[in-house]
């Protein structure tokens, strides 16, 4: 079962968008040190639909490698191409990753059986773990508590989802159809501030992109949660909440996480690949401001 707390890590370039691995490897290492319990590479925030699969293929050898068993490493596999989901899925078993996370495919947002026809060949061309992505807000289509417990109870291997849905009443209903076929599923919001009513739900965590900024605030409100410590918990989720703010100060949230690494020491490029718009200064000074005024 995947719970606890995992980064959807950003993908750290140059400024020409050209990877650099020193520093995302010295990210991989803080997010393991701070005690993240694992990982995802290529998911939203990592720009997934952005670069190359050979990029892609090398980053994630990269991380295994670097990670070394400190935390989960996964792999995220989305693409409009099944081909190139397939290819990708199969190198991640291939370096010894912990699973895959699969998004729906977007663009025509798929019906109930082409989901089921897509998120099949996925789990048909591993052992790994597939971990559903629900992002209907992106993808133009949502994966129902029923479509998602019929996904399970078809393919053993599909043991997780993201659940990226700005109402905890659909996760809720996704734990409570899903685990009636598989007691052990995991399901994880992708809502940073949902942790708490994720747990009390009946779900296992977060994977959520501010993880990326303050990786310890997050394990240290898992770790008081697991231990009965409430309010410490509590404590570590009014900070959240408040940080919540750092998504809305860019035009893409992920400008936003890559500044806000920045701003915490982490001297990374903060561009995005094109198109896009850049951080400003101004808004590099808004999150400086922000980051500085939570308590």
């Amino acid at each position: 079962m995947f719970e606890g707390i995992y980064c959807p890590s950003i993908t750290i370039t140059d400024d020409e968008g050209k990877i650099d691995y020193e520093l995302w490897g010295k990210h991989l290492d803080h997010l393991a040190d701070a005690g993240i319990d694992g990982v995802l590479l290529f998911g939203s925030i990592g720009e997934f639909f952005s670069f190359s699969l050979e990029d892609k293929k090398a980053a994630l050898a990269f991380a295994v490698e670097r990670v070394a068993g400190r935390m989960k490493v996964l792999a995220g596999v989305g693409d409009t191409v099944l081909a190139n989901v397939i290819e990708f899925t199969k190198f991640a078993e291939q370096v010894a990753a912990d699973g895959v996370v699969a998004v729906s495919p977007y663009y025509f947002g798929p019906s109930a059986p082409t989901a089921k026809a897509y998120f099949g060949a996925i789990a048909e061309a591993t052992e790994l773990p597939v971990i559903l992505y629900n992002f209907p807000a992106r993808t133009g289509s949502d994966l129902t508590p029923d479509l998602v417990a019929d996904l399970a109870r078809e393919h053993k291997n599909i043991c997780g989802i993201k659940d990226t849905v700005d109402t905890i009443s659909h996760t809720r209903k996704v734990i409570a159809e899903v685990r009636k076929v598989n007691p052990e599923f995991s399901v994880l919001s992708g809502f940073d501030e949902y942790y708490l009513v994720n747990r009390v739900s009946g779900g296992n965590g977060v994977l959520c992109g501010l993880t990326n900024v303050e990786p310890e605030l997050f394990a240290k409100m898992h770790a008081a949660y697991q231990g009965g410590d409430f309010a410490t918990a509590v404590s570590c989720a009014e900070r959240i909440s408040q940080l919540m703010a750092v998504y809305d100060t860019c035009d893409l949230f992920i400008s936003a996480i890559k500044a806000a690494v920045n701003i915490k020491g982490l001297p990374i490029s903060t561009k995005i690949n094109e198109p896009a718009v850049q951080v400003t200064p101004e808004q590099m000074e808004s999150i400086r401001s922000l980051l500085a005024s939570v308590q």
